[in-house]
């Protein structure tokens, strides 16, 4: 198991994402949340096999119809959380 932070650039806000994101975490059995920033970023917090993680980093650059993804900040953390679930955070 690996935790990631990732923060989202681009057409992200307003588009789904945070549902588009949530759905591939459950495809792909990621836990941890999923975030709209203030900034019009969308940060996400992942934890999962690396595989698996690997998988929905790819999902989270392609993203829903309507976003345009121009970047991914990924960072990958020392410690897991142990989330339970995936959730989206207001």
């Amino acid at each position: 198991m690996v935790r990631y932070h990732i923060v989202v650039h681009g057409r992200v806000q307003g588009v789904g994402f945070r549902y588009y994101v949530r759905e591939k975490a459950f495809l792909y059995g990621i836990r941890g949340w999923v975030k709209n920033r203030f900034d019009g970023t969308v940060e996400i917090e992942a934890e999962g096999m690396e595989e698996n993680i690997r998988h929905f980093l790819g999902s989270v650059r392609e993203g829903p119809r309507y976003a345009f993804v121009e970047n991914l900040e990924i960072n990958r953390r020392a410690d897991l959380k142990n989330y339970e679930e995936f959730a989206i955070r207001f």
